[in-house]
């Protein structure tokens, strides 16, 4: 069959996918992903034929001059407590992650579109926010499933959602969502459903304690990390002669937002009379921000995370999901000091509570904080216990090639007719 991938122009969403791509190829099935046309080179280089749709306008080309966008309330998606939310502050977020999505999306959509119904696939598989996809699916008669990057904070929050507009008066219930995904259904010959925002499957690569419940039907499957081409150095092949700590803070904050929203240098400092050794895993340009680096620290570049998170006793990241997964399946107890957009911080105390980690909100670090953090972390065998059930329990989940049967399945019984062309 014909299985299309859509994903945002977005390293760390399509580098999710990628495990689930190669198991329908490796599975015979004919596989095309598509995005923005410069991001076509990344997914080539994951080894699987690109479709570059629509253009390079996305919100990307917004968000370093709106560095703030990642700390207002609106942007932090984690309070999933019904009794803390309230219809007022639950619109206004819809109307935000409406806005912030057609941005990313909108570019994407009359060619995704045509191509779906020229190429006919069987299949659309989509991350969380390529609503693009969804509506690729639909308008050419595809099934259609969702591939989590993220904890399932969008459909929780919809969920959320809809039941406080229902408790409104008729003449004061909005939908942002559906406005946006109707209009552009309709102009295609269709109408909203709420499988353009659950899809029709959701696949779900966190272990039950860390996942989000919702009514959507789910398929567990196990993250595999992927982190792009890379080779593995030869220093890895030595044993640490101490506690190895990780220092990663991702590629999206730099390459979108202008900066981390930490200090790097400070984080090394903070950590330079400790007794451990620390690889500071960095993009080139983030190595060039910093100024002598202690002697306990080793600055790297290109180093695959899955390659060195086995050797680490801790790891420190900003909450990508890409880090956070990989540490999963590795044992790895984790820091967080991330910045409160999307699911972060619900993700990061998540970890906590299993024992697994700590989080520090990135408005909230210290040199002292973290010293502490990562001592406690090397030092208190009950975080590496509590890693370790976290990685027997992601790493039980089914391999992506043992999930093709039942996406098989979804693509033979799930098809509805297309959307008739206006």
């Amino acid at each position: 069959m014909r299985v299309l991938f859509a994903t945002l122009p977005e390293k760390s969403h399509l580098f999710c996918m990628t495990p689930i791509a190669w198991a329908m190829r490796a599975a015979g099935h004919e596989v095309r992903v598509a995005s923005s046309p410069a991001f076509t080179d990344v997914i080539a280089r994951t080894g699987m034929t690109a479709v570059g749709v629509g253009d390079d306008s996305n919100i990307s080309s917004a968000m370093a001059q709106h560095r703030e966008s990642q700390e207002v309330e609106s942007v932090d998606w984690s309070e999933l407590d019904p009794a803390r939310l309230t219809y007022a502050q639950e619109l206004e977020r819809a109307q935000m992650g409406a806005w912030g999505f057609a941005y990313y999306n909108e570019p994407m959509i009359p060619d995704l579109v045509a191509f779906a119904r020229q190429w006919r696939p069987d299949l659309v598989v989509w991350d969380p926010l390529t609503y693009a996809g969804a509506i690729a699916a639909r308008a050419s008669g595809a099934a259609h499933v969702r591939s989590m990057c993220f904890a399932d904070v969008w459909v929780m929050k919809r969920q959320l959602f809809a039941k406080l507009r229902d408790e409104q008066p008729e003449a004061q219930r909005q939908d942002p969502m559906a406005e946006w995904l109707g209009g552009h259904a309709e102009k295609l010959g269709g109408a909203f459903g709420e499988d353009l925002v659950t899809g029709q499957l959701t696949l779900d690569p966190l272990p039950e304690r860390l996942s989000v419940p919702s009514d959507v039907r789910r398929v567990p499957v196990r993250f595999v990390p992927y982190n792009g081409p890379a080779i593995v150095p030869g220093w890895l092949a030595e044993p640490p002669a101490r506690p190895r700590v990780c220092l990663s803070l991702g590629a999206a904050n730099t390459e979108r937002y202008g900066g981390d929203y930490v200090s790097k240098g400070a984080i090394l400092d903070a950590l330079a009379d400790l007794d451990v050794e620390v690889v500071a895993a960095l993009l080139p340009a983030q190595a060039a921000e910093l100024g002598t680096v202690p002697d306990n620290a080793r600055v790297v570049s290109s180093v695959p995370l899955h390659a060195l998170l086995p050797t680490c006793a801790a790891l420190i990241h900003h909450g990508g999901f890409g880090s956070y997964a990989t540490a999963l399946v590795h044992g790895v107890p984790q820091l967080f000091v991330a910045t409160a957009v999307a699911d972060q911080i619900l993700r990061g105390t998540g970890l906590q509570d299993a024992g697994a980690g700590l989080l520090i909100p990135h408005h909230a670090v210290s040199a002292e904080g973290i010293r502490d953090a990562v001592h406690r972390l090397v030092s208190e065998p009950g975080f590496a216990a509590g890693a370790d059930v976290l990685r027997r329990e992601a790493t039980g989940r089914p391999a992506p090639a043992a999930i093709v049967g039942e996406l098989e399945r979804l693509a033979a019984e799930s098809r509805l007719p297309g959307w008739s062309q206006p």
